[in-house]
């Protein structure tokens, strides 16, 4: 199903519409999509950024009806600001993911974090809010963020998989916050499902998700292996790295793949298979052909 434009309601499934946001960048495809489910009362899944047209569509989507939850995958700033100010029009509470704030003094190419974003109620995996024919169950699925969550709708086999899995483009892992080993941890989480769909924060909808999933874990393999062989060559730092590996990619872009390079770097450094100087990276073990 295709994306329609800002501001445009599109029907998903019985239980579930979508909003676009008017916030397209290159990292966030054409915006952040907000879900809305339910009928007669409603989950509304990242409210997206603090922009009065997308809360003036939002209200509009919404008609009056109650809202249960504003539910928040993560805290970026492209998906929880927006959710003070329908909190406000709605009274609705915001339920999900855990506040944190990580500043290590290096530049984010990523999402900023919202530091304002203040939940009233923190989901643990597993827990649930529910409202009348519907239930959102919380995923655990850190690495893109170390808060990060994904919402399981068991009434009809849908996951809104936020930014861990796109419909457009694979996540940025930046560190501190983003963990490699744990997104890897949470791609393998996902593959022991049975959903249907995936409704993520960008991108069209994913209606073969267990083939995307495997697709990715081995895109991240992949770059693992890339590395490996670029140190087992000679030492190198990051920008060398990305230059090589990422090749033709947009410069805009460039930081975000530095800050997954950086990703993998950590990852491997950690499992003993390369180690750092400085700036500069080395291998430890030949790479395995």
């Amino acid at each position: 199903m295709p994306e329609a434009p800002a501001g445009t309601l599109i029907l998903l499934e019985p239980l579930v519409t979508r909003l676009l946001a008017p916030n397209p960048s290159p990292f966030t495809h054409t915006g952040t999509q907000t879900h809305l489910v339910g009928t007669t009362d409603l989950a509304v899944i990242d409210p997206g950024p603090d922009d009065p047209t997308h809360l003036g569509a939002l209200l509009a989507a919404i008609a009056g009806r109650p809202v249960t939850a504003i539910v928040i995958t993560h805290h970026h700033r492209d998906h929880s600001p927006c959710s003070r100010p329908l909190a406000a029009a709605t009274r609705a509470p915001i339920i999900g993911a855990a506040p944190v704030f990580v500043d290590d003094g290096s530049p984010r190419a990523d999402a900023a974090f919202d530091i304002d974003y203040a939940p009233d109620r923190v989901l643990a995996d597993g827990e649930a809010v529910t409202g009348e024919g519907w239930t959102l169950r919380a995923l655990a699925t850190p690495g893109h963020t170390s808060n990060h969550l994904a919402f399981a709708l068991p009434e009809t086999g849908a996951l809104f998989s936020g930014d861990h899995v796109m419909g457009w483009s694979t996540s940025i892992v930046s560190p501190p916050d983003g963990d490699m080993a744990a997104y890897m941890a949470s791609l393998e989480k996902l593959i022991g499902r049975e959903d249907r769909v995936y409704y993520p924060g960008h991108g069209a909808l994913i209606d073969k998700p267990a083939r995307l999933v495997r697709g990715l874990l081995g895109h991240r393999k992949q770059r693992e292996g890339q590395i490996l062989r670029l140190l087992g060559d000679a030492p190198s730092a990051i920008p060398a790295m990305t230059a090589r590996m990422y090749t033709g990619l947009d410069p805009r872009l460039l930081p975000a793949a530095e800050r997954s390079v950086l990703a993998h770097l950590i990852d491997l450094e950690r499992r003993g298979m390369i180690a750092r100087t400085g700036e500069r990276w080395r291998g430890l073990h030949a790479d395995p052909k």
